[in-house]
């Protein structure tokens, strides 16, 4: 194969690779799995095959598991996620979402979804809510009830109740498996070199191990 050839093979290969690093569009109207059928699992992925759509029902496309706040946390934060493994229904459907309460005072800590844009809704309350984007510039205003603020995919974003009463925030993904990391324990809790983080962020190494302590 000449060196041409070769170049674009490999510009193939990347552009391929590039194409499938989001959500596949959908070949049927929906795919509810069929746990019976017993999965295949590669690196990253199981894969469960779809149930004959004879089988599907009214409730297999119904979620009643978002009707109440969920637990909370140390920051004033109670979210739950909702994605296929507890809603069949939205599976392979590119999709995926959360609701997120709010105490008064309490945050969301900066954190991105690297596979997935967010849509926020903002249910009640005052949140001041915002995101920021690669030259490191702020986009953030409150948002009230009934406003929606968009996060871009892969960017660091936040939330914090502003107002009086607890806040409920409802967030959509256009991927059924956004992923989220949480800028403090990625950065203190997951075992990167103390040495590292002193020169990079200017702190002791009793500071470094107060923040593993707590983020760890």
């Amino acid at each position: 194969m000449s060196s041409t050839l070769t170049l674009l093979f490999v510009n193939f290969i990347l552009l391929c690779a590039t194409t499938l690093a989001s959500d596949p569009d959908p070949i049927q109207d929906y795919c509810l799995p069929n746990l019976k059928s017993g999965a295949s699992r590669t690196a990253h992925l199981t894969i469960i095959p779809c149930k004959n759509s004879s089988e599907a029902t009214t409730d297999d496309f119904v979620f009643s598991g978002m009707k109440v706040p969920g637990n909370f946390t140390d920051t004033g934060l109670a979210a739950i996620s909702v994605n296929p493994t507890i809603f069949p229904g939205i599976n392979t459907l590119g999709m995926s979402f959360v609701r997120a309460d709010l105490k008064v005072g309490g945050i969301n800590p900066p954190h991105f979804h690297p596979r997935a844009t967010e849509i926020a809704y903002i249910v009640q309350g005052s949140v001041y809510s915002g995101f920021v984007d690669s030259t490191n510039r702020v986009f953030a205003r409150v948002v009230e009830q009934g406003e929606v603020m968009v996060f871009p995919r892969g960017l660091v974003h936040f939330l914090m109740n502003v107002g009086k009463k607890p806040a409920t925030v409802f967030g959509s993904f256009n991927s059924q498996n956004p992923g989220m990391q949480k800028i403090p324990a990625a950065i203190f809790g997951s075992g990167i070199n103390d040495k590292l983080l002193e020169k990079a962020f200017g702190l002791s190494p009793k500071q470094i191990a107060l923040m593993r302590r707590r983020f760890g």
